[in-house]
């Protein structure tokens, strides 16, 4: 079973770019994020092209903002939509669908920016993590819970940590609540795949980042043992986020059992670009 997950920031704007990868990829699972449609909207853009690629659906969304959505090729049972009693801000968002599929729980999550540390917004985004930490922890043992986090687990998932100081993202206590999920069981494949090497999922679209290969990890597979176990290969399509109309996010993409590609590294192609040396870019959103 191939599973991967997307925040492909706006579904109809990335339609060119979603379905040729489908078809390239030929994902089993597919968690997206970002969607920015409602469930209506969604099935009358997508529906028939899915179903033609024998795709069942599960979407939450609405108009404009959030949205998430599960793409499976291996069932689709006991769907729910949201987090159960999870916070709103003040109503609850379109975050979070989770559905079984071959036999496991998956979870697509957009978790909450945060805007800025010590923010109303950045309380409801620990919320949140907290919320969803107590769904999954009340789950299947054959769980997977994949999206975009909006957190980098470690410095040593963004290019460069000094240019992060006082920005979300990377703050102790959102690494704490992030931790704190992982806890109930679930281990982060890739990086346990790939230890000790750099490599990002989501890069800027200003200033250059992604060419320039400043970026963050921030995209995530977190799976219980049960299905950690059956890993064969766990990589960031990159090739996703070049030329033209990508989001800003790559996919990251984990095959359980076989690997149809190989084992074929943490980021495929590999970036050209050096590591930058700390301190010498800042971030575009930076004063």
């Amino acid at each position: 079973m191939r599973i991967a997950t997307w925040n492909v920031n706006s579904a109809k704007q990335r339609v060119p770019r979603l379905l040729p990868w489908l078809d390239e990829r030929r994902p089993d699972v597919v968690c997206l994020q970002e969607t920015k449609l409602a469930d209506d909207a969604f099935l009358e853009l997508l529906g028939d092209e899915l179903a033609a690629r024998d795709y069942e659906v599960a979407v939450h969304g609405e108009a404009a903002w959030n949205g998430v959505a599960i793409l499976s090729r291996a069932g689709l049972d006991g769907v729910v939509a949201g987090l159960q009693g999870g916070p709103g801000f003040p109503h609850q968002e379109a975050r979070a669908v989770s559905a079984t599929c071959g036999g496991i729980r998956v979870v697509s999550v957009y978790v909450p920016n945060g805007r800025e540390p010590g923010s109303e917004h950045y309380a409801y985004k620990l919320a949140w993590l907290a919320s969803l930490r107590e769904m999954v922890a009340a789950g299947p043992e054959a769980t997977v819970v994949c999206g975009d986090m909006n957190i980098a687990p470690t410095d040593d998932d963004v290019f460069d940590p000094e240019a992060y100081v006082g920005q979300t993202h990377v703050t102790a206590p959102e690494r704490a609540a992030l931790a704190e999920l992982q806890a109930v069981g679930l281990r982060d494949v890739v990086r346990d795949r790939w230890p000790d090497e750099r490599f990002f999922s989501y890069w800027d679209y200003r200033a250059g980042m992604f060419h320039q290969d400043l970026g963050m990890r921030i995209d995530l597979i977190l799976a219980s043992a049960p299905v950690a176990d059956r890993v064969r290969a766990a990589w960031v399509d990159r090739h996703a986020r070049k030329g033209k109309g990508p989001s800003d996010h790559a996919p990251v993409i984990v095959d359980l059992d076989e690997a149809p590609d190989g084992d074929i590294g943490p980021v495929v192609p590999p970036p050209s670009a050096p590591a930058a040396r700390r301190g010498s870019v800042k971030l575009p959103q930076a004063p």
